[in-house]
């Protein structure tokens, strides 16, 4: 499950790096809204996958409210979903 979660991290962070700087740009400056059409779709499948798949991971995993907040949180911000990949996942097994 771990294995699938970092995936899906991965994926979740890559789209919404994506939608913030080639997306969104090509939206506003390029006219052009279709690149947000698909890849917001995407991101939003993504991000709902990736909450829901933290909360199993934390029900699971016993996860302090710390960690899992961390984790959420991480999946708005630009890169969050690789410092978490890096701080919690790749040192240890969960």
């Amino acid at each position: 499950m771990t294995r699938l979660f970092k995936t899906i991290a991965f994926l979740e962070g890559t789209s919404l790096l994506l939608l913030l700087f080639i997306a969104m740009p090509l939206k506003y400056i390029g006219n052009d809204p279709t690149a947000v059409k698909y890849v917001g779709m995407a991101h939003g499948v993504l991000f709902v996958v990736y909450i829901l798949m933290a909360i199993m991971m934390k029900i699971e995993y016993s996860w302090s409210w710390k960690k899992f907040f961390v984790v959420c949180l991480a999946s708005m911000v630009p890169f969050g979903t690789f410092y978490t990949d890096k701080k919690y996942f790749r040192a240890s097994a969960v």
